[in-house]
């Protein structure tokens, strides 16, 4: 059993971070510079050192994303969970604003009435906001499944993706769809992710712009 380490309270992360680098490292880990920091902060909120082998970035999407970011672009999550976890104090520092429309009582209707998602509402919604957007999506694959759709049909595409839903019913299927698309995106391979996941990334993109 290893000994306790007596470590102050704002030094925890900062010494967590220090732990994740070095068993990367023992295990001839090494990422890239640009994508190092998203999956250290991943790895931290979940434990999990898989997600060095199945998180995708494609098409420049942290150049892309840190550019939406500095230039005011809305965050749309699926869930208010993963809403709850950004910070708002960086958010805010970048006049960035994030919202979902889960809860949105009009959107719950129109679900039921057309035999859809919430989740695949609230994208149709998201998708007639002005200005450029970063879709974050930790938990609804029919989320991914709904922008997927406005893409095939010449409606909406978006700025940016996060693909981390987790689950087992259309998880891989959905992710797999945006591997294949020429949209910027950050994806997580397989069954794992979640709000907490999505939150990490989104919040891994925003400490990247602040220490431009």
């Amino acid at each position: 059993m290893e000994e306790l380490e007596y470590i102050a309270p704002n030094e925890i992360e900062k010494r967590s971070f220090e732990i994740i680098k070095k068993e990367l490292l023992e295990t001839g880990v090494v990422l890239p510079p640009e994508y190092e920091d998203i999956a250290v902060r991943v790895i931290h909120t979940t434990a999990d050192f898989d997600y060095v082998k199945t998180l995708c970035f494609q098409n420049d999407v942290v150049a892309k994303a840190k550019e939406l970011i500095l230039s005011g672009a809305t965050i749309i999550t699926d869930t208010e969970m993963a809403l709850s976890g950004i910070n708002k104090k960086r958010l805010s520092s970048f006049n960035c604003n994030a919202l979902t429309f889960m809860s949105d009582g009009s959107v719950e209707k129109e679900a039921k009435t057309r035999g859809v998602t919430r989740a695949w509402v609230s994208m149709e919604r998201a998708s007639r906001i002005k200005g450029k957007k970063i879709f974050a999506i930790g938990n609804a694959p029919t989320a991914l499944l709904s922008l997927h759709s406005m893409m095939e049909k010449n409606i909406f595409t978006p700025d940016i993706v996060i693909a981390v839903p987790v689950g087992f019913v259309n998880v891989v299927q959905s992710k797999e769809l945006f591997l294949k698309s020429d949209v910027p995106c950050i994806i997580n391979r397989g069954r794992k992710g979640g709000s907490t996941v999505c939150a990490a990334i989104i919040n891994a993109l925003l400490q990247k712009c602040e220490e431009r």
